[in-house]
């Protein structure tokens, strides 16, 4: 299991998108069935960062947010709360992130329907640089 402290997470911006959180500041992220993703959503800890890629027609990391809270539910069902932190300077497209050979790897490339995923240090920063710090 990682040890990770920084993930990616989809969210559909017809259902929830980024505004919608910066609207809101917090909302409950949960709805997860994936094996996988339920894995990397009972690792994820308070204070762990995040970004949030757009599914659908935008296909793009948008911005960047914090768990909040994290718990597990009455019914063993993993949950977290997520603050938004910031949206990025420019959306990273998921094209963009395909072309770049540093993201061969990067789950978002080798799993396209994971929904939550660890993000490692260095493709994080990489990340970050690309959305304009």
């Amino acid at each position: 299991m990682p040890t990770a402290t920084r993930w990616l997470v989809k969210s559909d911006p017809d259902d929830y998108g980024f505004s919608d959180l910066e609207r809101d500041e917090r909302t409950r992220w949960d709805g997860v069935s994936n094996a996988l993703a339920l894995r990397h959503l009972r690792a994820m800890r308070t204070g762990d960062d995040c970004l949030i890629y757009e599914t659908g027609k935008v296909k793009a990391v948008v911005g960047v947010a914090r768990v909040a809270a994290a718990a597990v539910a009455a019914d063993g069902a993993p949950r977290v709360e997520l603050a938004a932190v910031r949206r990025l300077g420019q959306p990273i497209t998921l094209a963009t992130i395909k072309a770049d050979p540093a993201f061969a790897d990067f789950a978002l490339v080798r799993q396209g329907r994971l929904s939550v995923m660890p993000v490692e240090s260095p493709l994080w920063s990489r990340l970050l640089r690309l959305g304009g710090g």
